[in-house]
């Protein structure tokens, strides 16, 4: 029989990963920055999300954005017209942010001229829930669009996040979305996770969002 070593690579390269996150967690904590880590789905309304908030938040904080993507700087762009401090990534064909990649993210925006920094990561829902970031908060947004059943077909992103926005609400007359039904599979999956319904285009529920995102930070800074 042929003798040969079996390395996992993957359980490897996951527990790295979460010891460089939680030392990220370490240092944003001594430095009183607060780190959030924004995932969905490409078209879910990330970019127009993060517009909204930073103008309910840009007078209390000083905002950075890093934008995740495989390639293009559009969302920077769009960022920037808003005054926020805005830093481009490109992940080079990752589907992903690592928190070795997020601290890079960090020291390139520079952090000691923020409060608050929001992580719009690459655009999906598998690989970016894979791989702690280092963040503070996890959040994701699902659209109306996309439908109610997201939470049966990705599982593990609505496991591990702290907060679940649901955008587009002002489009729910036009598709066969169950409200009720998408928070009862978000709840049994992550019974402490905040639904919060939202339209980033009309900006309906934007103030109960800014209003969780103040506790969170003061949170932060205080523990």
């Amino acid at each position: 029989m042929d003798e040969f070593k079996i390395l996992e690579i993957k359980q490897g390269v996951f527990e790295h990963n979460d010891r460089e996150a939680a030392l990220l967690r370490q240092e944003l904590k001594a430095s009183k920055t607060f780190l959030l880590n924004l995932m969905a789905s490409p078209g879910a309304g990330k970019t127009t999300t993060l517009v909204r908030t930073i103008e309910a938040l840009k007078d209390e904080l000083r905002i950075g954005v890093m934008e995740a993507d495989i390639d293009s700087d559009v969302d920077a762009h769009t960022i920037a017209r808003t005054g926020a401090r805005v830093i481009q990534l490109h992940t080079g064909g990752m589907c992903h942010l690592d928190a070795e990649m997020t601290r890079q993210g960090l020291e390139g925006l520079g952090t000691a001229e923020v409060d608050f920094v929001i992580l719009e990561n690459v655009g999906n829902l598998v690989c970016p829930a894979e791989f702690d970031t280092g963040s503070c908060r996890n959040a994701m947004i699902l659209s109306v669009p996309e439908g109610d059943d997201k939470p049966l077909k990705y599982p593990l992103m609505f496991s591990i996040v702290d907060v679940v926005l649901i955008n587009k609400i002002d489009a729910m007359d036009f598709f066969n979305f169950d409200f009720a039904a998408v928070k009862e599979r978000i709840f049994k999956l992550n019974p402490n996770a905040k639904v919060i319904p939202i339209s980033a285009k009309t900006g309906q529920g934007i103030d109960e969002w800014a209003d969780w995102l103040r506790t969170q930070v003061r949170e932060w800074n205080q523990a």
